[in-house]
């Protein structure tokens, strides 16, 4: 590995560029790529190696080790560290692969200012597919640096495992690989140490599902890149039992971070989970996650606007679970508001699950679920607002509707009438609604029905609709073209990923 770094770095040309807290559980050690190849003049003869049509590349590029040909294209392997500036290129047949944990920088700590702290940036070119072999295989951008993976509707960027490649990943298939982990300097509630305040700079989380990586700082706006139109099949890990890697987790990111369109596909563990931060988000599908699908904890406090979650058959836990990891007076108090959804779930979990003291607004929402619909646990999350310090409880709910056996959990904690009294006091919420999705997601006429609620009087991130769920119709396919296993002309899951580069 010496020799290899000490290679890259005499190099001239760029290389490869480059559970919910009371549960919780989460995040892999560095890429290289090289930028695609500058256009020569048309020479006499052809320059060599030219690479077959159709078939793999001759050779590498710069800053990544080739170790052999998988489906008919070269596998170029990402591996340690890295920094600087590095570009990750969609070359024709070339497929990338993860070794072990692939790190974006070395940390440089919520002020900045850690010894050895590191800052680089990693760009993604669209249409690239790089796979892991192994929970052991995951990508991590460490505080300070950036990840700029952005696809489009038509390329977009996909992240999967070995099997997916091979053609042998099912229906069912789970953990396959370890997923991906984006480290920030923005504010978290609960701190490594005694005396510490959550919110400061000083403040900071250690990443469950890795060693040595902290997230957290004193920094709302600060920016870890943009992660739009990718695709995450096949991810998670568990380390130990209750410590797992997620399909993506953020810890401490920032409002500067820019996601959106992106989806998580059969994770072993939680779809996305969320510790800390105030990154927001729109475009989210969540389907297949074993655990839970949607986790929010130590503090989060972000918008997420159109979001999609369909759980399998034969795995899943809650659609949403959010808490505080047990610090019910930690501050900052999460505050999780989210429009225009739509939950399916198939398992007997509740799909909603709010606990632990935390705040969250559910508007212009469709929640099909085989159970009971929504739990609230704890005195502290139905208190009203300024009970606690940071506090905006109780939850909110607006344009609302469910379609379960029972509307809600009855518990000595927190009984049904108490969660009926407040989902009754938003306006046009629905306990016995009798769902009419088309092809499983989209909105049919007793949705459409439904009067929405003005999300931009919560948050100048959201755009106010004409409905309420996450696709109003037929003709709203912003799913198209980048998502899979959804039906309605998507590919399965289970599909190949084609390399794009032309």
């Amino acid at each position: 590995m010496s020799l290899f770094r000490n290679l890259l770095l005499a190099s001239t040309v760029l290389p490869l560029a480059a559970c919910g807290a009371d549960d919780v559980a989460s995040p892999g050690d560095g890429a290289i790529v090289i930028p695609a190849p500058t256009p020569t003049p048309t020479p006499t003869p052809t320059p060599t190696p030219t690479p077959t049509p159709g078939g793999p590349a001759a050779d590498c590029p710069v800053g990544t080790a080739n170790v052999g040909t998988i489906n008919n294209l070269r596998n170029c392997q990402i591996s340690g560290v890295i920094t600087g500036a590095r570009t990750i290129a969609n070359l024709p047949g070339v497929i990338y692969s993860l070794s072990g944990r692939v790190q974006v920088g070395n940390d440089v700590g919520g002020d900045g200012n850690a010894p050895g702290g590191q800052q680089a940036v990693l760009t993604i070119e669209p249409g690239t597919v790089i796979f892991g072999s192994s929970g052991a295989d995951f990508l991590l951008v460490n505080r300070g640096s950036q990840l700029f993976a952005e696809g489009t509707a038509t390329k977009p960027i996909i992240f999967t495992s070995r099997q997916n490649i091979e053609g042998t990943a099912t229906a069912d298939s789970i953990g396959q690989w370890g997923g991906i982990v984006i480290l920030g300097r923005a504010p978290v509630s609960n701190c490594i140490g005694a005396g510490v305040t959550g919110g400061a700079v000083d403040c900071q989380g250690a990443v469950e599902g890795t060693s040595n990586a902290f997230y957290g700082g004193a920094s709302p706006n600060d920016n870890s890149g943009r992660l739009r139109y990718v695709q995450v099949r096949y991810p998670g890990f568990e380390v130990a039992p209750g410590n797992e890697l997620n399909g993506i987790t953020l810890a401490g990111v920032g409002a500067g971070t820019t996601i959106d369109h992106v989806q998580v596909h059969n994770s072993s563990d939680d779809g996305i989970e969320w510790f800390g931060g105030t990154v927001n988000q729109k475009y989210v599908v969540i389907t297949g996650a074993d655990d839970d699908s949607l986790d929010t904890d130590v503090g989060f406090k972000g918008f997420i606007q159109f979001a999609l979650v369909m759980q399998r058959a034969t795995g899943g836990d809650r659609v949403i679970e959010a808490d505080s990891d047990g610090n019910e007076d930690a501050t900052p108090r999460q505050n999780t508001r989210l429009a225009n959804f739509t939950f399916v779930s198939k398992r007997s979990a509740d799909p909603i699950l709010l606990r632990g003291g935390t705040d969250f607004s559910l508007v212009n929402g469709v929640i099909v679920g085989t159970n009971t619909c929504i739990d609230i646990d704890g005195n502290a999350t139905v208190q009203a607002a300024g009970a606690a310090a940071d506090e905006a409880g109780p939850p909110r709910f607006e344009s609302v509707v469910l379609s379960c056996p029972t509307a809600f959990r009855d518990e000595a904690n927190v009984p049904a009438a108490t969660i009926a009294t407040i989902f009754g006091s938003g306006a046009n919420n629905q306990t016995n609604f009798v769902s009419s999705l088309v092809n499983g997601f989209v909105n049919g006429p007793n949705e459409a029905g439904v009067t929405p609620f003005k999300a931009s009087t919560l948050g100048s991130f959201f755009v106010d609709t004409t409905y309420i769920g996450a696709v109003k119709d037929a003709s709203d396919t912003w799913f198209a073209g980048w998502t899979c296993g959804l039906g309605l002309g998507t590919p399965t899951c289970e599909a190949i990923p084609q390399n794009t580069a032309s």
